[in-house]
């Protein structure tokens, strides 16, 4: 019998993304200059095009460069999946110019919707 999620199943990125996994996000989506694609890379998704279900930091030990967010990625076409960068210092500019946009679109679709806010 599988356990319910807990915060044990998320301290590290390797196990978060096990996790992700058996909950069916098996896309390991990456940033290009031509949007977010997945594993074929037989398409690329605008910010306008996916969703940020989740994300999850964390912090390394004793080096910031081991510091890391995982976003948990649902597709317009319902693809779901996972996309890692560092944060801080050691971010990815394009990754972080890219999730910016998204959530820039999010809020403004949660401020001209309200009703999907709860």
């Amino acid at each position: 019998m599988e356990k319910n999620a807990s915060t044990e199943d998320m301290k590290t990125p390797v196990s978060s993304i096990n996790k992700l996994v058996r909950e069916g996000y098996t896309e390991n989506f990456r940033v290009t200059e031509n949007g977010l694609s997945g594993t074929e890379a037989e398409r690329f998704y605008t910010p306008e095009e996916i969703e940020i279900l989740d994300y999850f930091r964390f912090e390394g030990a004793s080096d910031p460069a081991d510091n890391s967010i995982l976003y948990a990625i649902r597709t317009i076409d319902g693809k779901k999946g996972t996309l890692t960068d560092a944060y801080g210092t050691y971010a990815d500019p394009a990754i972080s110019k890219f999730i910016k946009k998204v959530e820039d679109i999010s809020k403004k679709q949660s401020h001209a919707n309200p009703e999907k806010n709860g």
